[in-house]
């Protein structure tokens, strides 16, 4: 079963998430894009909490959000419980958001990416695993449900 993704995007991020889509698609990703639809301008909380909704729900595994910088989008999807979202501008940083913070949101900006690197980060992004152990604790502590931090 292909992993479920939902994407979202403002007008400064459309053009990069409409060709993410594409390659995502067609490298066997279910993927819904919840919008926008055209680079006439929005705002970008809008579509940043559609996507964390759903996975914050559960409804999907993934979540990828695109806007100018990637850092608005991250600011808004990290206010729903569950979603660890992380703005990543290079593939080190994406393995690293999955393996270390089991980021389930990647953010970009699509300002400071091309399309290639972009695709890289996600490529990235989508194939490391979450390492768990010690970093098990650090999510929960993330996601506020240990108690006592220690390490």
């Amino acid at each position: 079963m292909a992993v479920k993704i939902v994407a979202g995007a403002d007008h400064a991020g459309f053009v990069l998430k409409q060709s993410i889509i594409e390659r995502l698609r067609a490298a066997g990703y279910d993927v819904v894009d919840l919008g926008t639809s055209s680079d006439a301008s929005v705002d970008y909380p809008v579509f940043a909490h559609a996507v964390a909704a759903r996975v914050e729900s559960g409804e999907a595994e993934r979540g990828l959000l695109v806007c100018g910088s990637g850092i608005g989008m991250c600011m808004a999807a990290n206010r729903h419980p569950g979603v660890r979202a992380a703005d990543c501008l290079t593939v080190e940083m994406a393995e690293l958001s999955r393996r270390h913070n089991d980021a389930n949101v990647l953010c970009l900006g699509a300002r400071l990416l091309g399309t290639d690197e972009a695709w890289a980060v996600i490529e990235a992004w989508l194939a490391a695993p979450f390492e768990g152990g010690r970093h098990e604790r650090r999510v929960a502590e993330i996601d506020g449900l240990a108690a006592d931090a220690k390490d």
